[in-house]
């Protein structure tokens, strides 16, 4: 539950939520008020620092899909699909077809599953309970109290099948460890393929459930539409995703589409030339790195065609794309600018932070539509073209998935036996750090005001800015190669700083 810490700091009454809560990780926000009782700052911290990239350093590179998946128990599949991927690159490889319509069914699979979770057990209770509702039952039990007991073992059927197949593919439901350097482990065998288009059904049927869930619950509340719409949730920024050669959006693979806040295409490139576009600044309150868009450059933590901030989230990707590859997901998508732009010509994009879970449910539809395709690809079952021999001498590597969260990249530098010298990940929250912190801030100066009380239901609606981005800050906490900067204060009951010392 969230908990308001009042104190006075250096003439601001400082109100802390400590911890941040649905999410995975660990963060803070810190509201500094001014003695009018106005927000006169608010900083979002990422105190965890996980460091992964140092990890990964002086091991052979086909490990890498076996270690980094171990950043999260939330989103493996994204880190295993994503290291795999740059172990092509290493090798200078080129996938089979049965390896690629593996690796891309399995994929799609997980983005339901990891959807569902944030939409009914993380975002949901703020929209399905309310957002300042009873703390006690703003949480899954309480959504599954309101929607009834068939829906809530529905959700956990979704849940308990996509682990399966994952179980499948991977050999266990978490973690899993079958996508090689070259291809994958082991081909599909008939009678799993038919499990899997028995789960791959199932999925469809679920996102459209979902999607109706969503229209009957939220956007048939008009409080709800006019806090998307009106609330204090918006932000013009650059939005970024994967899309294929006809620009409809892609989870497994594609190129990297960049659009201004008008929705004109600013960039678009593969992974391989992602330090031509993106690059990362650090600031001293968070371990968490800022990326920003060297064509516009960093003006700082305000939105605008002018700044570099962009943002990487399932609205970011439906707006970087010109349309969906799937029937009913492309309805919903249309349905979606309409509604939001009220255009029916499809005027994109669109802004509303809090319209991110609603793009999550249009998601979930188009993965569950895109895997029964390809689980029903005749050359999925192949019992020889599943994987290649990796025989050239290894060098460096980069490959992006779409991650649930953001765009997901994962770049190795390797010496000629294969042994890892430098790795970056650039996570899906780490594109989305700095729209995080904007939407925390303009969450906060417009809900918290002179006169207004304090109350657990306020300040959750200032988490409801964060909680949209699905944030993974196990995920995302690294710092720069070498470095780890740290300040320890020590204050007294008043919160007068006492003692203070720093390592640079």
């Amino acid at each position: 539950m969230t908990s308001p810490h009042a104190k006075t700091t250096e003439g601001y009454r400082r109100i802390s939520i400590d911890p941040v809560t649905r999410l995975e990780g660990h963060g803070k926000i810190d509201i500094f008020l001014d003695a009018d009782g106005n927000v006169a700052d608010c900083y979002f911290q990422v105190p965890e620092l996980r460091g992964f990239e140092k990890f990964c350093e002086g091991r052979p590179v086909e490990e890498l899909p076996r270690i980094t998946p171990r950043i999260c128990g939330v989103c493996p599949e994204a880190h295993h699909m994503a290291s795999a991927k740059a172990c092509d690159a290493v090798y200078g490889v080129e996938l089979p077809l049965t390896a690629r319509l593996l690796r891309e069914l399995q994929y799609n699979i997980f983005f339901v599953t990891d959807h569902t979770t944030h939409f009914y057990a993380l975002g949901g209770p703020d929209f399905v309970m309310g957002p300042t509702s009873d703390p006690a039952l703003r949480n899954i039990i309480g959504v599954i109290g309101k929607v009834g007991l068939q829906i809530g073992g529905e959700v956990i059927k979704c849940r308990a099948w996509g682990h399966e197949a994952a179980a499948i593919f991977g050999g266990k439901p978490v973690n899993p460890v079958n996508a090689i350097p070259g291809g994958v482990s082991k081909p599909l065998k008939t009678d799993e393929r038919a499990r899997l288009e028995e789960i791959c059904r199932f999925m469809v049927d679920f996102g459209r459930f979902t999607l109706k869930l969503l229209h009957d619950v939220v956007l048939s509340n008009t409080e709800y539409v006019d806090l998307i719409l009106n609330g204090p949730y918006c932000h013009r920024t650059y939005s970024m995703g994967l899309v294929d050669e006809q620009n409809r959006a892609n989870f497994y693979d594609g190129k990297v589409r960049v659009v201004d806040p008008d929705g004109q295409e600013l960039c678009k490139y593969s992974p391989s030339e992602y330090t031509q576009h993106i690059t990362e600044r650090v600031e001293p309150w968070s371990y968490l790195k800022v990326p920003y868009l060297k064509q516009v450059g960093w003006k700082g933590f305000v939105d605008g065609k002018d700044s570099g901030v962009y943002r990487a989230t399932p609205q970011s990707r439906l707006n970087a794309a010109d349309g969906l590859n799937s029937p009913l997901a492309q309805e919903a998508y249309e349905e979606y600018f309409e509604t939001l732009t009220g255009d029916r010509s499809g005027k994109k994009p669109v802004h509303h932070t809090l319209a991110i879970h609603w793009a999550r449910v249009v998601e979930i539809l188009n993965a569950a539509e895109r895997a029964l395709e390809l689980v029903r690809h005749p050359e999925i079952t192949d019992p020889e073209n599943y994987r290649v021999v990796c025989d050239k001498t290894p060098h460096e590597g980069i490959a992006i998935v779409e991650a649930p969260r953001g765009t997901l990249t994962h770049h190795y530098v390797t010496d000629e036996r294969g042994i890892v010298k430098k790795a970056n990940l650039i996570v899906g929250t780490t594109n989305n750090h700095a729209a995080i912190c904007m939407s925390i801030k303009s969450a906060a100066h417009g809900l918290i005001k002179k006169g207004v009380e304090v109350t657990e239901g306020i300040l959750n609606m200032v988490e409801m800015a964060f909680r949209a981005y699905d944030p993974c800050f196990g995920c995302a906490a690294h710092s720069l190669p070498g470095h780890m900067p740290l300040t320890v204060r020590v204050r007294d009951a008043d919160g007068t700083v006492l003692s203070e010392r720093s390592r640079n």
